[in-house]
This record gives structure tokens, C-alpha cells and sequence, in this order.
């Protein structure tokens, strides 16, 4: 009896909670649901690897506006064009806030970080910073030859290889000497010096293990309960992280600094050394804390999300040749063969920036926006949006959604046509939108478009098997691929007389 009372108490509780949260939703005009909720873990249950997908199949069972509670947090679900420029445009200053995640307070520096820090005074100045200082048309337009050079460079690599090659080691590479030369006229990888050598691949291991971290979720972000068991190794990950990158990045900043004192300023400055010169001015707020994190911030988000992004550029090039050859008669016409393609050649290639536009559409760095927070109710697409929550906008789901695209999982670059800059209105966003949209987005496509030009225009490519490449992702933060993509090249005749002269 005492056994039957305890069960139908339980019963009585269950269907109260239901009962209570379902009218609790229904007056209180908020965007629908899943059910059902769960008591404490809300619908984490529903949760697999890849997000992406499985958000992009409840939106497509569900709707694009859906209100999911994970554990403690309001996660608002976006997967419409029109309802995410909705957040962008009309409530961006609202949505202009990031969650408080563990990431943002142990990597972000309690929350200080350009990435992490809230919408306020600080965050846009940091903002400022990167648009004006560091990532401006001018200051790229200074780093060109850099990234030039190591065009050239990789050219000559590839001239020497036997193949097939590791493309995805060769990108990785490359983005990373690219940044590095930006970041503190270093090159760590493809040099004579042993040390730097080393440095580099000691760096390159910090880096690998931020973005593995970085792609793990913390429980603990929508769950506080488990703190309070001790459940705490991915701070412990993250802490030890941190300690690795402030001490590497700190040694740069103290050979930049003794450099500094040592020339003259009239060279071209590292985006350290522009950061050494701004803290000159105002050394209290412009502190060495504060430029480690603006580099790493800078050189996370412009090595392994341009590396990815050209190597599913390539792996959709070999699976489709004929795209191939109609890029290179395009580079052919408008280049010619008697020099390499410059960055300020790719306004003039249309069916190039198609082809990035679509590898962007079908693979896009972030396939989920980096989560904003809510700083006030508001209204999206007609439903009541409380204070403090989450949103996640599914662009993977918006950028294969069957009714904004004909045929939405082939690759069709010629869908761009006619298509000015990079930009589809917010069908296609893969560097977001509104004020927290990624300030790097010059940045990549110079470094992404050269790169590919380049090995179209140079190199003739094909599979190592008959067989079509894979196209399966892994998982992780940028949507990596899960098998290194490995191809064969061969030098194109029509550019043996300019190959000599590398």
C-alpha cells in the first residue's frame, strides 16, 4: 500500500509539472516546444553528434522557431532566413550578449575576450580594435606580400612533392605560417631554423588542443548541479590551456617588445607590435593579458576555418572535374599563364567567388553561429522571447534548406551567379550577421581565394581512387572533415616557362 501511495504521489507530481509548464507557455506567448520537458535535464535527451543535424531534423519535424530548455537554460532554436534576420536586425542589440559558458570565463579571460566579452563599452572597443588597427582594408592591404609569399611557397612545395599529398596538412600549414608572419613575422613551418621549428610545433599543439576542447560540451554550462559533485575536467582542461597559451603567446609579445626598442618604426608592424604601440598610449588598459587574448582570438578564428574551408573546396573540385576545368578556363582568360593570380585579380574571377560561395553554402566554418544571449524580453516572429536566453541559429539547417534552394545538397556553384560580394541576405551568412559577426571575413576569403586560385591555376588534380572522395564531417566546432583529404597534382604544361622562374 505504502508502495502504490509513493507511486501515484509521483504520478500526481509528473503530470502537475506537465500540466502547470504547458498553460505556463500557453498564456505566456512563447515560441513552441518539444514533448516532452523533462524535469531538471529539460531536452538534453534529444541531444546527438553532430548538433547541427540534429537540430536541422527537429526544426524540420518541428518548425523554425522552437523554445528548448537545456537543463537551467532557454535555448532558442533559429533555422529561418527571416526569423535570424529578425535577431540581427530588429533585436541585434538585444542578441548582442554571448551566454556565460565556461569557455568565456576560463579561455575568454573571465569574460573579457573579444569573443566573450558582453555588449558594452569594452567589447566595442575591442570591436573597434580589430576593424580599424588590425583586420582593415589598410592593414590587410600592408600584410599582401606575406601572403603572396607563402602562396608562392606552396606552389614550389607542391612542385617538388611526390604525390598524392595531405591537403589538409598542407592548408594547415599554411593558414598557420600566414597568420603567424601577421601576427609576429614568424614562419614556423617549412624553414631552415631548427628553433623556430620546434615553436611552431610546439604552438601548433596548443592550437590543436583548443579547437579539441573548444568542441566538447560542458554539461556543467546547462546543469550547475554537477559542480557541486565535482565535476570539473573540462575546467581542468581549460585552465591548464590557458596557462600553455599566455605563456607561449607571452614570450612573442617579449621578443616583440625588445624588437621594438631595437628598430626603427618605420617598418610594416605585426598586429602584436600594432597592439605594443596602442599600449604605449594607455598601458592600463591595453595590458599584456589583454593582447594575449586578442591574438588568440584572431589566430583561432583565421587558421582552422580557412584551412577547412579549402579543403572542402578541393574535395568538391575533385569530385567534380568539370567545375574544375571551368575555374581554370576562367583564370586562364582573365590571368593568363604568365603570372601567378594576385589577390586583387579575384573581383574579376565570378565563377571563383561561386565556387567559394557554394563550398560556404554546403560546409560552412560555423554550422551553428557562436550563441548569443537575450539582455531583455523581446519579441521574434511574433512569440514572447524571456530575458537571458540562449540563441542558436542553425545556418547548416538555412544553407540546405529544400525550400530556398533548388536542390540543396548537390554542388551547383552556377546558383551564384550574378550574385554580387559574398553575401545571399541571410540565406547565406557563414561569417553571421549583425554586430557580433566575425570581423575576420576579409581576412579569410583573401587568404581562402588566393590559395585556391593559386591551385587551380597551377595544377591539374585528381582523386588517388576512382572512387568519388568522402564528403563525411566530424565532429567539432568548425565541422572538420573526417578523413584527411589526400590527392595527386600535376603541374598544368601551359605554366612550365613560369614555373622556372619561382
Amino acid at each position: 500500500m505504502k508502495i502504490l501511495y509513493i507511486f501515484v504521489s509521483l504520478a500526481l507530481l509528473v503530470a502537475s509539472y506537465f500540466f502547470t509548464t504547458h498553460f505556463h507557455r500557453k498564456f505566456s506567448n512563447l515560441p513552441p516546444t518539444i514533448f516532452p520537458t523533462l524535469p531538471i535535464i529539460g531536452h538534453l535527451y534529444l541531444l546527438k553528434v553532430p548538433l547541427y543535424r540534429t537540430f536541422a531534423k527537429i526544426s524540420a519535424k518541428h518548425g523554425p522557431i522552437i523554445l528548448l530548455q537545456f537543463g537551467s537554460r532557454r535555448v532558442l532554436l533559429v533555422s529561418s532566413p527571416s526569423i535570424a534576420e529578425e535577431c540581427f536586425t530588429k533585436n541585434d542589440i538585444v542578441f548582442a550578449n554571448r551566454p556565460n559558458m565556461v569557455f568565456g570565463k576560463i579561455l575568454g579571460d573571465n569574460f573579457t575576450s573579444l569573443v566573450w566579452a558582453p555588449y558594452g563599452g569594452h567589447w566595442r572597443n575591442l570591436r573597434r580594435i580589430a576593424s580599424t588597427e588590425i583586420l582593415s582594408t589598410q592593414r590587410l592591404n600592408q600584410f599582401q606580400d606575406i601572403r603572396a609569399e607563402e602562396g608562392k611557397l606552396l606552389i614550389r612545395k607542391l612542385l617538388l612533392n611526390s604525390s598524392p599529398v595531405n591537403m589538409k596538412s598542407v592548408f594547415y600549414e599554411l593558414t598557420l605560417n600566414v597568420m603567424m608572419k601577421m601576427i609576429s613575422g614568424k614562419r614556423y613551418f617549412g624553414g631552415d631554423i631548427v628553433e623556430v621549428e620546434e615553436e611552431g610545433k610546439r604552438f601548433r599543439k596548443i592550437l590543436d588542443e583548443a579547437f579539441s576542447v573548444a568542441g566538447a560540451s560542458n554539461l556543467g554550462d546547462y546543469l550547475p548541479i554537477l559542480s557541486w559533485f565535482g565535476v570539473k575536467g573540462l575546467e581542468k582542461k581549460l585552465i591548464l590551456l590557458r596557462e600553455k597559451k599566455d605563456v607561449f603567446f607571452q614570450g612573442l609579445i617579449e621578443q616583440l617588445r625588445k624588437k621594438q626598442v631595437n628598430e626603427e618604426n618605420n617598418k610594416k608592424k605585426t598586429m602584436i607590435e600594432v597592439l605594443l604601440s596602442l599600449q604605449e598610449s594607455d598601458p592600463e588598459y591595453y595590458t599584456d593579458e589583454m593582447i594575449r587574448s586578442f591574438v588568440l582570438i584572431i589566430l583561432s578564428a583565421g587558421t582552422e576555418t580557412s584551412a577547412g574551408t579549402m579543403e572542402w573546396a578541393l574535395c568538391l573540385l575533385l569530385n567534380n572535374p568539370h567545375v574544375l576545368e571551368k575555374a581554370q578556363n576562367e583564370i586562364d582568360i582573365h590571368v593568363g599563364n604568365d603570372r601567378l593570380i594576385k589577390e586583387s585579380d579575384i573581383s574579376n574571377l565570378p565563377y571563383l567567388r561561386c565556387i567559394l560561395n557554394e563550398t560556404l553554402r554546403l560546409y560552412p566554418a560555423a554550422p551553428l553561429l557562436t550563441p548569443r544571449s537575450s539582455s531583455e524580453d523581446c519579441i521574434v516572429g511574433g512569440y514572447h522571447i524571456p530575458r537571458g536566453t540562449m540563441l542558436l541559429v542553425n545556418q547548416w539547417a538555412i544553407h540546405r534548406d529544400p525550400n530556398l534552394w533548388t536542390d540543396p545538397e548537390r554542388f551547383n556553384p552556377e546558383r551564384f551567379e550574378g550574385l554580387e560580394g559574398w553575401r545571399d541576405g541571410f540565406k547565406l551568412m557563414p561569417f553571421g550577421s549583425g554586430r557580433r559577426n566575425c570581423p575576420g571575413e576579409g581576412l579569410a576569403l583573401r587568404v581562402v581565394g588566393l590559395t585556391l586560385g593559386l591551385l587551380i591555376q597551377c595544377f591539374d588534380w585528381e582523386r588517388v581512387s576512382e572512387d568519388m572522395v568522402d564528403m563525411i564531417e566530424a565532429p567539432g566546432l568548425t565541422m572538420p572533415k573526417l578523413k584527411p583529404l589526400v590527392a595527386k597534382c600535376r603541374p598544368r604544361v601551359f605554366m612550365q616557362n613560369l614555373f622556372s622562374q619561382l
